[in-house]
């Protein structure tokens, strides 16, 4: 007599969740022709890519990480504003105990703001120019889905 599978043992595996990463234009910057770029190459890396849209606040920001349980948020910054904007990301998530959600972004940022920021909980940034490739590189080496 022949052994039948178990509905669990016939069961496709569980694949691991997607990445879900939230892309960001904070502040008055209205240049988002890279941010939209980035977004596609997370995309087509297979990543689940949320795309905030231009002058979010970082309230804004990290009530919709939250909300979207998102595992990273890129933040996109060429108005100078990043030394104010990431850390106030990162001070948010802080409040709202969210601080498994990793902070990245790119720019225009001056090489010496970029230790300052790393030192203040951001985890990589990225300057113009950079191949997206070596974004997806750097996520898949240092993001795994949470939660």
């Amino acid at each position: 007599m022949a052994k039948t599978a178990t509905k669990a043992s016939r069961a496709a595996p569980e694949k691991p969740r997607k990445l879900r990463i939230l892309v960001a234009k904070a502040g008055l910057d209205g240049h988002d022709r890279g941010v939209k770029i980035i977004a596609r190459a997370l995309r087509d890396a297979g990543y689940e890519v949320i795309y905030t849209g231009l002058h979010q606040t970082p309230e804004m920001i990290v009530a919709t990480a939250v909300q979207e349980d998102v595992d990273a948020i890129g933040l996109s910054i060429l108005s100078g504003a990043h030394m104010t904007l990431f850390p106030a990301v990162i001070d948010l998530l802080k409040e709202r105990g969210a601080t498994d959600i990793r902070v990245f972004g790119g720019g225009i940022i001056p090489e010496e703001d970029i230790a300052k920021l790393k030192a203040g909980g951001v985890a990589e940034i990225f300057t113009p120019g950079t191949p997206t490739t070596e974004v997806v590189r750097w996520i898949e080496a240092n993001l795994k889905p949470g939660k």
